[in-house]
């Protein structure tokens, strides 16, 4: 909400507080100060001037050399950039040593060589408009040499966010009332209520009827006639104009005045536009409204309308219609006050898609007691601003609802609480009595309040402890060591470890994804690992049927969604929870750590060649990294269904997951330029491998030596039992084996079709000196023995 700070002083003086500590006032009584902006100019030195005359710049095209009047009786030159002006015209002029907003002082200097003593100014230079390409040009009738800001006061705009259950603060009057109830300063000014001199009675059937009390308790309407609807004063607009409200005309700017200053919304119809009474009513199925901004709605039959004999006139707190508007043609007007139930304003503006005002403050609840003051402030403005005379009676149908009541404050309570039990009765009843509450009794221990109207947030005794809490500042309430250290468990342990995956993948280039863990059917087929979803009885849409049985599905959504936008080298993971139907009726949960891979190995540089694609061994070489358990890929039995290279990851006699490519056809569908990659991780089981300490191994001292071996074997040997045999050799000068290249002969010209030669790279090393060659090579020649002894392997020597 917009808040200016000169129109907050007509209801008390904040001249003694910096704009720092108002911020700081209502940002720890719990007002958020969202921003600050100063508007106008506060220096003198900024002056109304009128041009006389201008010429060329000699030594620029873009630049004029004007003499003006600045009411000194001596001309002043100025060089200006602007060409929307004339002579005679009417300018703000900066005098050497004005100050304009964001500091930008004003001196005497010379451009391009000619004098310049000031500057005229724009509407955006002195904060008080929009860039408009030129000066801002005055009204002919402004004196020369007056101070600006006699005719632009300077103001301050604060940028207020209100919490819901605060609808009091959404008015000057409410947050002048706040303030002084926190700084002790004693409101000044009229306060706004229902005039005790102004008869009500209830209207004839006839003339207001309430068909739907539930929505709308209490309805109030004045006839006004014979005005005279033109431009509001000047005090008026600008009043509207500082909170940045536009003016219309003097009835809609009165009524829009009367909200931002007392909280109440009204609204004016046009009276000779009406047909018959007012009657308060649910919408018929389908019927339409033409509202004021130009929209044709469609209603519902749970939309509040007002309607007069022929036609809904106003959605109810939300909208006037257009047929029905005050236009400068107005003569006669009816002024409508009412309360409106909250949750009703609340689901037709949102169905509507249609916000105002006026339904921002009765979605939150208003003040029901101020119905008729707010009709009362706006009737004597009307006859003050647009003449006219009213109707001696407000006609009034149903009753404003007493929405808040009396509330016992247990003091002792309170004082435990917050931890003051320093804190006196007479104090607290001070700080109360300063929020408007009304004491009426209280005993050694306990006191009766009356809850003022408009503070709908104050229900029971802890609400009265934090308004105290708020007053007296919170730097007042002890801080105390209340918890305990408890020592790591389970919990814990697990959360760590989840951090230390997001961690490591995030520092190799990934990124996290937050899926839904609701799929649509479709996506069941994009699932990894087998296992069935579990289906929802009553989804919410086609696209949430299912809880996921896989993570996979959702990272191929966000897959698509990033190529959609462009990006085409895909790095991303997601840990969460899938859900499985057991074969036996029922369903278990289980966490899972899925990752999908696609693209370049390396992002594209401008001084490189395009880098080679990820294969499936990147992925696999990724996952490794984050268990310190040697990985083992077998071939599952059969292949997923969006899916190609289905394989089981394994560490040991432990499976702890599964890895795949995505079918082309199916990487077709989502527009990928590379092959995908995906994998899904039991976290449980990486979690396994992961136990215990980490061992660190001394970087090598001394050299190592390779020996390069080819081998036959039978087609069908599987690469992973070859690297079983080299990681279980134990020989102490052996460190490792790699596979470097794998020829198969599908003719059966150069090898038999059912033989295939693999060749690897062995390693040995000595931690305590430099190998000689026959040492490497007795080593070499027993792991060659044991391996041909172990499979059914002919080295190739």
């Amino acid at each position: 909400m917009q808040v200016s700070l000169s129109w907050l002083s007509t209801h008390l003086d904040l001249s003694s507080y910096t704009l720092p500590q108002l911020s700081d006032l209502l940002t720890f009584a719990g007002v958020e100060v969202e921003g600050i902006e100063e508007r106008g100019v506060a220096s003198d030195k900024v002056v109304v001037a009128q041009i006389q005359s201008f010429e060329q710049h000699p030594n620029a095209d873009k630049l004029s050399v004007c003499q003006v009047d600045d009411g000194s009786g001596t001309p002043r030159q100025i060089v200006c950039g602007a060409k929307n002006f004339k002579a005679g015209d009417k300018v703000p002029l900066a005098l050497p040593g004005a100050v304009l907003p964001g500091g930008f002082a004003i001196k005497e200097g010379k451009l391009r060589g000619v004098d310049s003593m000031g500057m005229l100014c724009s509407g955006k230079e002195l904060g008080i408009g929009e860039d408009t390409g030129g000066l801002l040009i005055m009204a002919a009738d402004s004196p020369v040499g007056t101070p600006f800001n006699k005719l632009y006061p300077a103001d301050v705009l604060f940028d207020l966010e209100i919490t819901p259950n605060r609808s009091d603060l959404l008015s000057h009057l409410g947050l002048a009332r706040e303030l002084a109830a926190l700084t002790g300063l004693p409101l000044t000014g009229e306060r706004h209520h229902a005039n005790a001199s102004t008869k009500a009675e209830a209207a004839a059937e006839d003339q207001i009827v309430i068909k739907t009390a539930e929505a709308c308790p209490f309805y109030t309407a004045r006839i006004i006639k014979g005005v005279k609807v033109g431009p509001s004063p000047e005090w008026l607009r600008r009043r509207l104009e500082s909170i940045g409200l536009r003016p219309i005309n003097s009835i809609v700017d009165i009524t829009n005045y009367v909200m931002m200053e007392m909280g109440q919304s009204l609204h004016c119809f046009d009276l000779d536009k009406l047909s018959g009474g007012i009657v308060v009513r649910m919408a018929a199925e389908g019927e339409k409204f033409l509202a004021l901004d130009g929209q044709t709605y469609a209603l519902l039959t749970d939309d509040l309308v007002i309607a007069d004999g022929q036609r809904p006139v106003a959605i109810g707190g939300v909208m006037g219609g257009e047929e029905t508007g005050v236009t400068d043609g107005t003569v006669n007007v009816l002024l409508e006050s009412a309360y409106f139930a909250p949750s009703g304003i609340r689901r037709t503006s949102r169905r509507l898609g249609l916000s105002s005002d006026s339904s921002y403050r009765f979605e939150r609840g208003i003040d029901p007691q101020q119905v008729q003051g707010g009709s009362e402030l706006a009737t004597k403005l009307i006859l003050e601003i647009a003449g006219g005379s009213a109707e001696d009676v407000v006609q009034t149908a149903g009753a404003a609802p007493a929405l808040v009541g009396e509330v016992t404050l247990d003091e002792n309570r309170a004082r435990r609480l917050l931890g003051t039990p320093d804190l006196t009765g007479d104090e607290i009843h001070g700080i109360l009595t300063k929020l408007g509450l009304t004491l009426k009794s209280a005993s050694k221990d306990e006191s009766h309040w009356i809850i003022p109207s408009y503070r709908l947030d104050l229900q029971r005794s802890v609400d009265l402890a934090e308004e105290i809490a708020r007053v007296i500042g919170l730097d007042r309430v002890p801080s105390r060591q209340v918890a305990v250290a408890s020592p790591v468990d389970a919990a814990d342990r697990t959360y760590d470890f989840a951090m230390g995956l997001r961690q490591s993948l995030a520092s190799r280039g990934f990124f996290e994804a937050q899926t839904l863990r609701l799929i649509a059917d479709a996506q069941l087929a994009d699932s990894l690992g087998g296992g069935q979803g579990v289906a929802v009885k009553n989804p919410l849409s086609e696209d949430h049927t299912t809880l996921r049985p896989s993570i996979v599905p959702g990272l191929i959504a966000t897959a698509a969604l990033n190529i959609r936008q462009g990006l085409h080298r895909l790095r991303f993971f997601e840990l969460g929870r899938v859900f499985l139907t057991l074969p036996k009726g029922g369903s278990r949960e289980e966490e899972r750590l899925a990752v999908l891979l696609s693209g370049p190995v390396s992002p594209t540089s401008w001084h490189g060649r395009e880098p080679q694609a990820a294969d499936i061994h990147e992925l696999v070489g990724q996952i490794q990294n984050l268990t310190r358990t040697p990985l083992e890929v077998r071939p599952a039995k059969e292949n997923a269904a969006n899916f190609l290279l289905t394989s089981e990851l394994r560490a040991g006699n432990r499976v702890l997951g599964w890895i795949a490519q995505m079918h082309p056809a199916r990487a077709r569908e989502i527009n990928a330029r590379h092959p995908v990659y995906v994998a899904e991780l039991l976290l449980s089981a990486l979690r396994q491998g992961s136990a215990g300490p980490t061992k660190f191994e001394e970087l090598p001292r001394f050299p190592g030596m390779t020996r390069d071996v080819a081998m036959e074997v039978p087609a069908d040997l599987a690469h992973a039992k070859v690297a079983a045999f080299f990681a279980a050799q134990k020989h102490p000068l052996f460190v490792g084996a790699e596979v470097f290249d794998v020829f198969a002969d599908p003719s059966g010209t150069k090898m038999a079709k059912d033989r295939k030669s693999i060749a690897w790279t062995l390693t040995y090393r000595s931690a305590e000196k430099t190998l000689e060659t026959a040492e490497v090579d007795a080593a070499h020649t027993a792991i060659l023995t044991a391996l041909e002894k172990s499979l059914p392997a002919t080295v190739r020597r």
